[in-house]
């Protein structure tokens, strides 16, 4: 038995929150680029919460921006999917299954693209939400949006803001909320200054580009909650057994979640009614919020993704089984990254806490979050969560950090920029925002830990870091 909306009256209740039939009937009230996990253990959780709330009685209307994989899944199960939520919260084990009742459709942008856009002349359809990773987070200036589909994300919500600004006559009072949730720094910022740029590749007029920005709220943000997709297949099958039907949508993710929206506008605060609930704000910055993840869990991830898969781990809660490997990552993060994020809004002890929360988060017995999903686009995130890290350190301390070092020497050995005792390509493997002496020392040592790794082995390299005082603050 498959779920969907007909099955909802004959299963069993025990363990499993079930959506009312009102909540399977609210209006739509978002449309959200992308169909990931993320999304979905995160955005749509609290959408789905703050309907069952009475908070704010609207569904997501989900676009599938790439060409990869079908709607076939949502469109037999109504939308409808189990969110599993496992682990430790407060010191007591948390276990909740959900069906989530959020989105209402999805639409493939490859053959819905004017499906798509006549949502924009749904006036009660103002907030946008996306997550099409750092890869998918860029512009292209090829794209014409009264030629065809757009390829990218910034082009297709280019097309979609021009037709709700033609359709409602350029009211001020028809815009977006627009909240992106890539792990971009300023990834509001940074998506309005793609779509400006594509406005004026395409010559469309210095009026809409008045209104793109005065109408709607390109607002930075910033999500943080580990959210590994579906449960292995011998849990899966568990949990269909407890639950009583199949789920082809399931996914499991942790208890903690974080939803921090930048926004100073005292209309985005009223319109995002589901932010009033636990886990999630409105706030004039999230600065604080974005360092801690985006450097102590992302950035970490990040560093240790290449050595995890080296050592042959599958997931994170595996890895950090392993006393040196968890060493590894306890130095990483307290030694070297701390130094790096403190600031006037961030104490030491904050750091350190998060820190230590962030541990107990990779040491989750409930999740199977695998090294190959942080291993998606391992270039563009290494660029984007750790090149400043490393910088800052070699500013702070004028020497080498030896174990982001062995992170991004691991890092070139797996991905084949490293080989045979020496780079593959003639290409600079560094794009500093500044150089001197200190990042041409920082090069040779990660070359000379490629090389170490290459001979010896990733593990021993580790157990040498972990253990000598002097090698790790070298």
């Amino acid at each position: 038995m498959k779920l969907s909306k007909k099955i909802l009256e004959t299963i069993p209740k025990r363990n499993l929150q079930l959506p009312s039939i009102e909540q399977l009937v609210l209006p739509e009230r978002v449309i959200q680029f992308g169909t990931g996990v993320l999304l979905r253990g995160l955005p749509d959780y609290f959408i789905h919460q703050a309907n069952k709330n009475g908070l704010f009685n609207g569904r997501v209307v989900v676009v599938k921006s790439t060409a990869v994989g079908q709607t076939d899944a949502f469109d037999a199960q109504d939308g409808l999917y189990t969110h599993c939520i496992e682990g430790i919260k407060d010191g007591k084990q948390v276990q909740d299954f959900i069906i989530n009742s959020a989105i209402s459709r999805v639409l493939a942008a490859s053959t819905d693209w004017i499906q798509i856009l006549q949502l924009a002349e749904q006036r009660a359809i103002n907030i946008i939400i996306s997550n099409v990773t750092e890869a998918g987070f860029v512009i292209d200036n090829g794209d014409k949006i009264f030629a065809d589909i757009p390829k990218n994300f910034p082009g297709k919500l280019l097309a979609l803001l021009y037709k709700r600004y033609v359709h409602f006559n350029g009211a001020l009072d028809a815009g977006y909320i627009i909240l992106p949730t890539e792990l971009v720094p300023d990834n509001g910022n940074k998506l309005f200054e793609m779509v400006k740029e594509l406005a004026i590749i395409n010559s469309l007029p210095l009026l809409f580009i008045d209104w793109l920005k005065e109408a709607n709220d390109f607002c930075n943000t910033l999500v943080d909650r580990i959210v590994p997709g579906r449960p292995p297949s011998d849990r899966q099958l568990a949990i269909h057994e407890i639950v009583g039907y199949e789920d082809d949508l399931m996914i499991v993710s942790e208890p903690y979640a974080l939803w921090a929206i930048e926004s100073c506008r005292p209309y985005t605060k009223k319109t995002l009614s589901f932010a009033n609930q636990a886990g999630i704000l409105v706030t004039p910055s999230i600065l604080k919020f974005r360092e801690l993840k985006l450097r102590l869990l992302n950035g970490t991830h990040t560093f240790s993704c290449a050595i995890a898969s080296m050592m042959g781990f599958v997931t994170v809660k595996d890895a950090m089984e392993n006393d040196v490997f968890c060493a590894y990552i306890k130095k990483l993060m307290h030694q070297e990254i701390i130094p790096c994020v403190l600031s006037k809004d961030i104490s030491s002890s904050e750091a350190n806490d998060f820190a230590n929360d962030v541990i107990d988060r990779f040491k989750n017995p409930y999740l199977a979050h695998r090294w190959e999903s942080i291993m998606v686009d391992v270039a563009a995130k290494m660029k984007t969560r750790n090149i400043p890290l490393i910088e800052k350190s070699l500013a702070i301390h004028k020497k080498v950090p030896v174990l982001m070092a062995v992170g991004y020497a691991a890092f070139l050995v797996v991905t084949g920029m490293f080989t045979g005792g020496q780079l593959t390509s003639n290409t600079n493997f560094f794009v500093w925002d500044t150089d001197d002496a200190h990042h041409s020392l920082f090069e040779e040592k990660t070359l000379l830990l490629a090389a170490v790794i290459e001979k010896e082995g990733v593990e021993f390299l580790l157990a040498e870091l972990v253990s000598l005082k002097q090698i790790v603050n070298e």
